[in-house]
């Protein structure tokens, strides 16, 4: 504390010289800092005047103005640097909201894949593909992208179906079911793995009925297939609704008229601009699906190279402090899935501009 009032003094008494140090010039002890010594045409003055002493007993004359003067200053600097700021931010020509988007993506997205990315490369030359290729985690990594594609298959295909009933029809508890659609966004996905586990159990409703043909849904992959189901089905369907809205059933109309068949009315002039709905809703139901966890703890058994799932493994390694083994693993799935997110955006690209053709 003291050292800080010192600093102020020295600043103040440099720039506008109290009566009590006026003409003097100022320096300090190396071995006593605490004291500051005034010396005037070259002589010391015999009078060494204590910084605490000083504040305590010229307060209310020299310290608050002091402080006021150094802390103006300082502030009008601040406000400088701000105003230079904003000056190269205007020569720039850059918006605050585009400032303000690139900040977000850069905190939200770039920096955690980095520092992800930053260290998995610390064990790179070690043991990273020794880490990444145990039997244990291909088996993870197998089972977690075939059940969500054929999650995103199955999502697809009943995903249409049912948007396509939504606008096309008009029914008693339209509003309700259109409303259920989107129950898997609110509710927490452990809620719904016990949801799952309860129904598809071999005493649940559905599962009960199953045990008769000996077809086992809990703690299997059917299991973990019907909880990626469950989680990404309204993706689907919320992407081609839209779209089915804005459609015009005059086309349809002219098809029939011209002499096509329904099937051909829908192979030439419903389905082509489905596709890039149906692929953005793939995507994001893909995307959902291969990060699920709260559900899928519950209804599959997570035994290793049976139904054990990329995201359960990274979790059991975070449980036994094998954090390496984790962000090896983590890093795998996230590679895999930008590899196929971008596969999946190049076709989406390459259908339009085959559309504009």
């Amino acid at each position: 504390m003291i050292n800080f009032f010192h600093k102020i003094l020295i600043f103040t008494l440099e720039r506008s010289p109290s009566k009590i140090a006026f003409g003097s010039q100022i320096s300090t002890n190396p071995n006593k800092p605490e004291r500051l010594t005034f010396t005037k045409n070259g002589n010391k003055n015999k009078k060494c005047i204590f910084v605490k002493h000083f504040l305590f007993q010229n307060a209310k004359h020299f310290l608050l103005p002091v402080c006021l003067r150094f802390f103006s200053e300082f502030s009008v600097k601040i406000l400088d640097s701000v105003n230079t700021f904003r000056k190269k931010i205007k020569k720039l020509k850059v918006s605050w909201p585009w400032l303000f988007t690139l900040f977000y993506f850069v905190f939200m997205l770039i920096l955690p894949i980095f520092s992800l990315l930053n260290t998995a490369s610390k064990n790179l030359f070690d043991n990273f593909w020794e880490t990444a290729t145990e039997p244990v985690a291909l088996s993870a990594y197998t089972v977690t992208i075939s059940m969500a594609f054929f999650a995103c298959i199955f999502n697809a295909f009943f995903g249409f179906i049912l948007a396509w009933v939504l606008v096309r029809y008009n029914f008693p508890g339209k509003r309700l079911l259109d409303a259920a659609v989107d129950l898997p966004f609110a509710l927490p996905t452990s809620v719904a793995g016990l949801t799952l586990a309860t129904v598809y159990s071999d005493q649940g409703w559905i599962g009960s009925f199953l045990s008769n043909f000996g077809i086992q849904i809990v703690f299997t992959k059917l299991g973990i297939l019907v909880a990626m189901i469950f989680v990404s089905f309204p993706f689907v369907v919320r992407t081609l609704q839209p779209v089915l809205q804005e459609m015009e059933i005059e086309l349809e109309e002219a098809a029939w008229s011209l002499g096509a068949s329904p099937w051909k009315t829908f192979q030439k002039v419903i389905f082509p601009p489905l596709i890039p709905a149906i692929l953005t809703g793939l995507t994001l139901a893909f995307s959902r699906a291969i990060g699920e966890y709260g559900s899928i703890v519950i209804v599959s058994s997570n035994i290793p190279l049976k139904d054990l799932i990329a995201s359960v493994l990274i979790f059991q390694n975070l449980e036994q402090y094998d954090y390496t083994r984790a962000t090896v693993i983590g890093t795998v799935v996230l590679i895999l899935s930008l590899f196929l997110l971008l596969g999946i955006n190049f076709l989406q690209s390459w259908n339009q501009k085959y559309l504009k053709f």
